[in-house]
């Protein structure tokens, strides 16, 4: 088990690169990871930007062998799991 930070943003958006994210678990020999990040603003709705980034980070899993068990979403002592509301591909 291990932590990473993928990106840093702005107040108000971050690009986590997909490939990044892939090679860190790679060299680290996961089987699978869990991708969570912040929404400043409070609101743990996901953007569209969020839902197109959880299926490309879940399609390059696939295609490397890297399951994507979750992407969450915190923010104002609260969470939005893909996962819990049937979104992950």
């Amino acid at each position: 088990i291990d932590v990473g930070n993928a990106a840093t943003g702005t107040v108000n958006q971050a690009m986590p690169i997909v490939r990044e994210i892939i090679h860190t678990a790679l060299q680290k020999f996961a089987a699978a990871i869990i991708c969570v990040h912040n929404h400043p603003s409070a609101n743990i709705a996901p953007s569209p930007e969020d839902k197109k980034f959880t299926g490309e980070l879940s399609a390059a899993g696939k295609l490397m062998g890297i399951k994507v068990l979750d992407h969450i979403i915190i923010g104002d002592n609260n969470y939005f799991s893909f996962t819990d509301e049937g979104l992950m591909v």
